[in-house]
């Protein structure tokens, strides 16, 4: 038996766009809706022999370097610590450009190349531990061998990569940088997966309720599901175009084996985005469903009445003729008048009822 999740609307976020009113372009304002001063910098450092992690809350001791073989990522979470993430921009050499959309949430999935590194904006979806829905900003810039994540929150889906990290799983700590951004890409793409299976079982679970207890309220539940989906939908459509390009550029930054596994990334995130616009169009067929299912309801409700109404006609005739005020009726001086006319419309009651019985009218 599925588990029933209960997974609630993404939020709306809400961005300080007046504060970025009539400002340079390249200005380092962060807008989201999680500035609760809460930053925090993540520093792993690797390679196929060693392995080092470390958490700290400020660069005041300086920018991490690595030199030779060894590979580094630095995952800061929080971006309303705008001088710190400006300050860590410039020692990578990052344009003001590529710093203004890190800290801007509002900005769409994208790659942007550049001589000296690779950006990349995605939305990262995750469920929390009420399975809420929870979307969330993320860039990440390769440069050298070094891979910059930066978040939102401190909740994120890459702790599969670092246990991987931690105990040499697989070939990741034999390959450089850009296997790292890979490895990075591949695990937002498999949240994308739950994602898309917690929105099929809303649309089933919805499409099961409108035959069982549809009610107004059920149009308000698929209203908010089609704006859900279409939510999710607009981040996750540019995925695949973003993994095409890195898989197409001539970047030195991306080796040639590391593309190998941008094409199974590139697979996912087509597969995902079919599976989002299947889902766009059934929340769209779920009203559709609802409106026809209601009119149907309406169609049995206003049958009976109009069986019930042309049954009771022939009586109400009857009742009205008899209920007229003459003086000289026959039946009226007959001693079982009344009940001979009782009679009479038991009949007429129970042939119809019998006539329409078999008509499967009813």
């Amino acid at each position: 038996m599925k588990k029933k999740i209960n997974l609630r609307k993404v939020i709306t976020k809400t961005f300080r766009a007046d504060s970025k009113i009539g400002k340079a372009p390249g200005t380092v304002i962060y807008q989201g809706m999680k500035g609760d001063g809460k930053y925090s910098v993540e520093i792993i450092t690797y390679s196929e022999d060693s392995y080092e992690e470390k958490i700290i809350d400020n660069f005041n001791n300086g920018i991490p370097k690595t030199n030779g073989d060894k590979v580094c990522w630095i995952n800061v979470r929080g971006l309303s610590k705008e001088k710190e993430i400006e300050k860590l921009g410039k020692s990578y050499n990052l344009i003001p450009l590529t710093m203004e959309d890190i800290v801007n949430t509002n900005s769409r999935p994208k790659v942007d190349e550049y001589p000296d590194y690779i950006f990349c904006i995605m939305k990262m979806f995750y469920l929390d531990e009420d399975y809420n829905e929870v979307m969330e900003h993320v860039s990440l810039v390769l440069t050298g061998n070094t891979v910059l994540l930066f978040q939102e929150a401190e909740h994120d889906v890459f702790e599969g990569v670092r246990d991987r990290l931690r105990n040499s799983y697989g070939r990741i700590r034999t390959r450089g940088a850009d296997y790292l951004l890979f490895a990075l890409i591949d695990a937002i793409i498999d949240q994308y997966f739950l994602i898309s299976e917690n929105l099929l079982m809303k649309i089933e679970s919805l499409e099961d309720k409108i035959y069982r207890e549809a009610n107004q309220d059920t149009a308000i539940e698929i209203q908010r599901l089609k704006k859900e989906v279409l939510t999710v939908r607009k981040p996750i459509a540019p995925v695949k175009e973003m993994i095409k390009r890195l898989y197409n550029t001539n970047n030195s930054l991306v080796t040639e084996d590391t593309k190998v596994f941008l094409t199974d990334a590139m697979d996912h995130s087509i597969q995902i985005h079919e599976n989002i616009e299947l889902y766009r169009e059934m929340s769209v067929h779920l009203m559709e469903t609802y409106m026809s299912h209601m009119s149907n309801r309406m169609n049995e409700v206003m049958k009976v009445l109009t069986i019930m109404a042309t049954i009771f006609i022939p009586l109400t005739f009857i009742v009205g003729v008899y209920g007229m005020n003459f003086e000289y009726m026959p039946e009226l001086d007959e001693r079982y008048a009344y009940f001979v006319v009782w009679g009479v419309m038991l009949f007429i009651f129970f042939a119809l009822l019998i006539y329409f019985k078999r008509k499967r009218w009813l």
